[in-house]
């Protein structure tokens, strides 16, 4: 942009002390700040006045502009000089002047004699709208900033202060000097001072000042406007402009990601103690006093501040989220001292031991600390503690923890609309809504409805619990919103990885709303749960429901009138589940799980389930002879709740050809067992050494065993690394068996400890033996003449070895299960055609007939 044209006229005074009395004026004198848009009858009161145009020098060459002047009927004459003309004060005619562009000398001249001046873009825009030419005592070029109310704050030097004024009002826009809620857009310097506060506080849309240089620089588009979004947005003030910022108390990962959001929003990064910081961002929960003395200038501000600022896209008041130090022990101590040496010391402190021992039995199972305040919307307030009856029985405890598992279920569901839900669809929000409506409605679904069931669920519950009685029906509660149920919970549970999938989509592409979370993660009614754990429960909840059910029902005797009642909720219960199975059986994540079972032959049916996700695969190698032989490649399928261990098939089968004319690829692993999480007790990570890589175990203990198996694997593959296996398996580990420390999960041992390595794993002498053992698998079948059949064969087994005072069948057999065939029963019985093997190849009578199993 040239110095010409941002000419300030002598007349214009284009300050901001004059904008406001001559905006006054032209209020005044045309009832209309910027177009005349009279009514029919306030026309006929008023004189016609002829309106004629003066096109100056360039102005009088464009075609376009001739013919929109014949469009609106308005007469016009050329001339190459304004000193040609000069009848310009007739009150005859209302004389506008054209000019191409607003240079110096002309514009000059014309503003001395107060003459209206436009520009061939408000002449173009007037005609493609079929509206008269706009009254303006200043000169205007252009409608870019038509109707929009600007201030300015920050700007300390007044020449640009000026050239902002005159392009903002050529652009047909208004100044005020004082900031209210007629303000459109604050033009801001600087990130301080009182308007910025009240533009915060109200969402004003805050721009920098190359906003308006850029939109003069687009002055000749005719449809183009300032206040567009898209293009405001590039100017936006971010929330760190202007601020250095260091932190202190976060880990390594929290701080890089803190510290590229900053970049991201306007600011820098220093290290903690700089002296060029103008914010020192803390981490309350760790910080607990200062390492070094505060500069007066320093800001020292909770972690809320940061997030808050990034979540309203503007820099918040630094005075609400001060960092203050926590009292110091001795003050504590004193304190005390003081309240304990009371008169009524003894009484208080007896009354203090039966509130707590009273919050106790409340506040048993609460997976969240207490809520300072429970909306009246969602939830009532609890009644007095349950009475305890005389004798506790069996029957009743089962029943008081559903009550207090759906009391805390109801607590998490409010939590989720109350802390999530309402903010985002909360209208009139600061910077603009944090998400779309239609992301909105896929995160959080049908929750409202759900916490509405439950809410009547928990409160007859609880009514029920007050009134006890060992013939009150629980059942029947359960009965009494089954159709309920069977309406809400498939709408949730079926897009539930849909919403996983938003959440992470939006949290990566939308710093405010992964700034809302941050927030409101670290708040004590979330747990320091993310929303995504969070609303996971109701996939969790009717399977936990059916299995308390269950339990009461063992506990209830065969002539209580709640025993039927119960078996019809819990099959209500299933009815529900079994629905939303079918509908889950259609979303990608089922689609994940049906091609494992596809792949690995025999893999058990009830390995499909709404609740169930695939997590992670991988490769192996077994390192021990426990699942399969050692040496044979396994694959690893890790799933939310489960483990399922595959090994290569020795013989792949045909493809499968599906009954809708689809042909799948062969499968080719074989399955060998579906390990729930609950069963690992331990997961070993085994440490380097020359004789063993990559390798670690799970000490499993199976509920059939009265001893813990061990299972160890070598990896194969370079991802995913074994650290983040291990965490990852232990992560899930945790969830299934509610632990919070997953970390403690991982024990490091050393190979020797428990006899593993990885030493010739994959060596020529390796493969000749497993070579081997499938040849005597063969000799093996080829002289088992008998046809007799399995079962019968296994029971003359099993009583052969029971005269002979051995066991049936090894630990890890019965884990593994009914894995012996006929050949593989003969095979532990001695055989003419098995001594004349070599001895270094012989094995142990339960090994080699598990192996024989693997044949197909």
């Amino acid at each position: 942009m040239t110095d010409s044209s941002m000419l300030v006229t002598d007349t214009g005074r284009s300050l901001l002390g004059d904008s406001s009395v001559l905006d006054s004026k032209i209020i005044e004198t045309s009832k209309e700040n910027i177009f005349i848009g009279l009514a029919s009858d306030v026309e006929e009161e008023m004189p016609q006045i002829e309106t004629r145009v003066v096109l100056v020098q360039e102005a009088g060459k464009r075609e376009e502009l001739l013919k929109a002047l014949e469009e609106i009927k308005v007469p016009y004459i050329k001339m190459e000089s304004v000193e040609e003309f000069g009848d310009s004060e007739s009150p005859e005619f209302e004389t506008v002047f054209v000019v191409a562009d607003f240079q110096d000398s002309i514009l000059e001249n014309l503003c001395k004699f107060d003459c209206r001046v436009l520009g061939p873009p408000i002449v173009l825009h007037c005609a493609q709208k079929g509206e008269p030419l706009p009254f303006s005592c200043r000169p205007l070029y252009c409608a870019s900033m038509l109707n929009l109310v600007l201030c300015f704050t920050g700007f300390r030097k007044k020449e640009e202060l000026v050239k902002l004024v005159t392009l903002v009002h050529h652009m047909g826009g208004i100044i005020r000097r004082d900031f209210s809620s007629k303000v459109t857009h604050l033009v801001a310097n600087s990130t301080q001072g009182d308007k910025f506060r009240l533009a915060v506080s109200l969402g004003t849309p805050i721009v920098k000042a190359e906003w308006i240089y850029k939109a003069w620089e687009r002055r000749n588009e005719i449809d183009f406007c300032a206040a567009d979004e898209e293009f405001r947005n590039e100017f936006k003030v971010p929330p760190f402009q202007d601020c250095m910022l260091s932190f202190l108390g976060f880990s390594d990962e929290e701080r890089i990601n803190m510290e590229e959001m900053t970049k991201m929003q306007g600011g820098q990064y220093l290290p903690v103690s700089d002296d060029r910081c103008t914010h020192l961002v803390v981490e309350e929960n760790t910080v607990k006093d200062l390492p070094f003395e505060l500069p007066k200038k320093l800001y020292v501000v909770k972690q809320e501040w940061f997030w808050g600022s990034i979540q309203m896209d503007a820099r918040a008041g630094e005075s609400m989220y001060l960092f203050e130090k926590p009292e110091s022990p001795e003050l504590k101590k004193s304190v005390s001292q003081l309240s304990l040496n009371t008169p009524n010391s003894n009484r208080k402190r007896r009354r203090l031991r039966e509130t707590l021992a009273q919050l106790t039995r409340e506040t048993d199972l609460t997976p969240f600390p207490p809520r300072k305040q429970t909306p009246k919307s969602c939830s009532k307030p609890s009644k007095n503690s349950t009475p305890l009856p005389a004798k506790q029985s069996a029957r009743w405890q089962v029943a008081k923890e559903l009550y207090q598992t759906e009391s805390n279920y109801v607590d998490i569901l409010t939590t989720i609309i109350q802390l999530f839900q309402v903010p985002l669809e909360k209208e009139g929000q600061l910077g603009g809504p944090i998400l779309a409506q239609e992301e909105i409605k896929t995160i959080f679904g049908s929750i409202p409805d759900i916490l509405d069931v439950h809410t009547k669920i928990k409160e007859d519950l609880e009514d029920l619990m007050i009134n006890w009685a060992e013939s009150k029906s629980i059942g029947d509660v359960i009965l009494k919103y089954s159709k309920d149920l069977l309406k809400t919970y498939p709408p949730f549970v079926n897009f539930f990885e849909m919403s996983k999938e938003t959440i992470m989509k939006c949290e990566k592409q939308k710093p405010r709303f992964h700034a809302f979370l941050k927030i409101n993660q670290a708040k004590p009614e979330c747990g320091r749960q993310s929303l995504a754990e969070l609303l996971i429960r109701p996939v969790q909840r009717l399977p936990s429901v059916a299995l308390l059910l269950n339990d009461l029902k063992k506990h209830t005797a065969e002539d209580n009138p709640d025993k039927g009642m119960l078996e019809r909720a819990i099959e209500s219960l299933k009815e529900v589940m079994t629905h939303i199975n079918e509908d889950k059986r259609k979303t990608e994540a089922q689609r994940l799980i049906f091609d494992v079972v596809y792949e690995v032959d025999g893999c058990p049916a009830n390995l499909l389930s709404s609740h169930r996700s695939l997590v992670q695969r991988l490769e192996t190698v077994a390192l021990g002879d426990d699942l399969c032989d050692r040496g044979e490649q396994v694959t690893l399928f890790l799933f939310n709740d489960c483990l399922e261990i595959a090994r290569k098939r020795h013989k792949v089968i045909s493809a499968f050809k599906s009954p809708h004319g689809q042909t799948r690829p062969p499968a080719s692993l074989k399955h060998i067992v579906l390990m729930p999480l609950s069963q690992i007790k331990k997961v070993l990570d085994i440490r380097e050494t020359e004789d063993c890589h990559k390798a670690f175990a799970l000490v499993v203990r199976p509920p059939t065993e009265q001893n813990n198996l061990l299972f160890s694997f070598q990896m194969t593959t370079e991802e995913p690394p074994k650290e983040d296996w291990l965490k990852m398996l232990c992560r899930h580990l945790a969830n299934t068996i509610c632990k919070a420390d997953a970390e403690n999960l991982i024990y490091t041992t050393d190979p020797d400890s428990i006899d593993i390595n990885t030493k010739d794993v994959d060596s020529t002498l390796s493969r000749a033996s497993r070579a081997i053992k499938k040849t005597s698998k063969k000799v093996t079948r080829a002289f088992s003449f008998s046809k007799t059949p399995k079962r019968a064969l296994r029971r003359a087994l099993m009583a052969h070895n029971t005269v002979e005072g051995r066991s049936p069948c090894s630990s890890s057999e019965r884990y593994l299960g009914s894995r012996l065939t006929s050949t593989s029963s003969l095979a532990g019985i001695s055989s003419p055609s098995l001594v004349n093997l070599p001895s270094m190849f012989a094995k142990r009578s339960h090994t080699l007939s598990r192996s024989t199993t693997h044949l197909i």
